[in-house]
């Protein structure tokens, strides 16, 4: 093998690896990924990596390649085959390694897929990621001959997951696996609860042919609510490719966007530990910021990003945080990392336990005039360029407040709204939020005026 390797610029992301297989993504970069990852791995006293990989149709064979890197580098392997991102985030914490590469395309389309990693109980990203890549390029690579097992940790999590039921209520439940990577421990994870369960697509198939795994978009979770209302469940699950991120559907059919479930999910957390730091990222509503207050907690608006929310989890030891897309992270009872089948369980335990509804949970909160999550289409290459000219075009219009902490979140009389460049996939998204209808036109015409400062067009606000 060749120790010198260069990656398609593109692919080495804020918070993870991803590409578009065969055209920026080779099995060649994952064999270097692979050799970058454990030569980083033994240079920092690591010698064992967890391998895993989810149900796309390339998966296994750059499981395989990335295998053959690390084994290249010196480090034992140990695969915990296919599976959820959050099992091998799990294997991360339980199995005797000291790191962690998961290949997974997670919500992006089937012709994508990635890399997330874990490396000595941190989240690797960011600095790690470009090190890794000048690493490669200069073929600066530790040598070796590491080994290789494989270890079914299937059970062991089912039954972790199984540990936050409480029965005392039976519930009606539909579980939308959408063909992901997360369909065969829901499968499992159902057939021991005693509950009334309906699963929809879960087996899995990396071609998602009934629906996009993303529980962001609405038109994803039609077949979910369709369900819920025709089985008069309590509650839908929906999850996205590779199983961290999660969508809800309540029993009046109303989705629960990720915001409005960390509020939710915040209200136990916060009655056993009062005053702890719950952390939210920038695309959530302020509702949500100004309800953790209310409940005794301490907001935290940080950026977008799991690994970047892992780390400022770490930092300030909060016990809770989320994100917009779905992203939930329990440290509290668990281990701090994204895993929507733990969430799930969460809220599921919560309702079996107390009998509550989760319409009634939902309703506790207010109703906010906003916009979902708006992708704009814009070139790979040119988004941070456009987020960049538009915070020089705020700052030399006078602009209301703005937060710059990721993208551009500007709060106004009316409100507030959010441009910001997505780290996994080639669009700007934006969103709004206002105290009423006429605010909200208000701020969506501001949002226009930004793009077109950008040089952007878009009828998508």
């Amino acid at each position: 093998m060749c120790s010198a390797h260069q990656f398609d610029p593109t692919i080495l992301r804020e918070y993870d690896i991803r590409g578009i297989v065969g055209q920026t993504l080779t099995d060649a970069d994952a064999r270097a990924i692979g050799r970058g990852f454990g030569s980083m791995l033994r240079a920092r006293g690591g010698q064992r990596a967890a391998l895993g990989f989810d149900g796309r149709l390339s998966s296994p064979r750059l499981h395989d390649a990335v295998a053959e890197g690390l084994r290249a580098a010196g480090v034992d392997v140990t695969s915990v085959g296919m599976g959820p991102t959050p099992m091998l985030y799990f294997a991360s914490h339980v199995l005797d390694v000291d790191g962690g590469i998961m290949i997974t395309g997670s919500h992006n389309p089937p012709d994508y897929n990635g890399f997330k990693m874990v490396m000595l109980g941190k989240s690797f990203f960011g600095d790690d990621i470009q090190a890794l890549g000048a690493l490669m390029a200069a073929g600066d690579v530790a040598s070796g001959d590491g080994g290789f097992a494989e270890v079914d940790l299937r059970e062991r999590y089912r039954a972790r997951l199984a540990e936050e039921f409480a029965p005392a209520h039976r519930l009606k439940i539909v579980w939308d696996c959408g063909n992901g990577a997360a369909g065969d421990i829901v499968t499992a994870l159902t057939a021991g609860l005693a509950a009334d369960h309906t699963v929809l697509f879960g087996d899995v198939d990396g071609t998602f042919p009934n629906h996009h795994p993303d529980p962001t978009v609405a038109e994803n979770l039609a077949d979910l609510i369709a369900a819920v209302a025709d089985q008069g469940a309590d509650l839908g699950i929906g999850f996205d490719g590779d199983g961290d991120r999660i969508g809800v559907v309540d029993d009046q059919g109303r989705i629960i966007w990720g915001d409005q479930l960390l509020a939710i999910l915040a209200e136990e957390v916060l009655a056993e530990s009062p005053g702890a730091t719950i952390i939210a990222d920038v695309k959530a509503s302020q509702a949500l910021f100004d309800r953790i207050a209310a409940l005794g907690g301490a907001p935290l608006m940080w950026r977008t990003g799991h690994s970047l929310i892992k780390a400022k989890m770490a930092e300030t030891d909060a016990p809770l945080a989320g994100e917009m897309s779905g992203h939930i992270f329990f440290k509290d009872r668990y281990y701090g990392f994204d895993d929507a089948l733990y969430v799930a369980m969460r809220l599921i335990g919560r309702l079996a336990r107390t009998g509550e509804k989760l319409s009634a949970l939902r309703d506790r909160l207010p109703d906010m005039v906003n916009t979902p999550e708006i992708r704009i289409e814009v070139d790979e290459r040119q988004k941070f360029g456009a987020v960049e000219r538009i915070k020089t075009w705020l700052a030399d219009a006078g602009a209301g407040q703005v937060n710059d902490i990721d993208g551009v979140r500007v709060s106004t009389d009316d409100g507030w709204w959010l441009l910001r460049a997505s780290n996994t996939q080639n669009v700007l998204v934006a969103r709004c939020e206002a105290a009423d209808a006429a605010g909200l036109d208000r701020l969506k015409a501001q949002v226009r005026a930004a793009l077109a400062a950008a040089d952007i067009r878009t009828d998508a606000i």
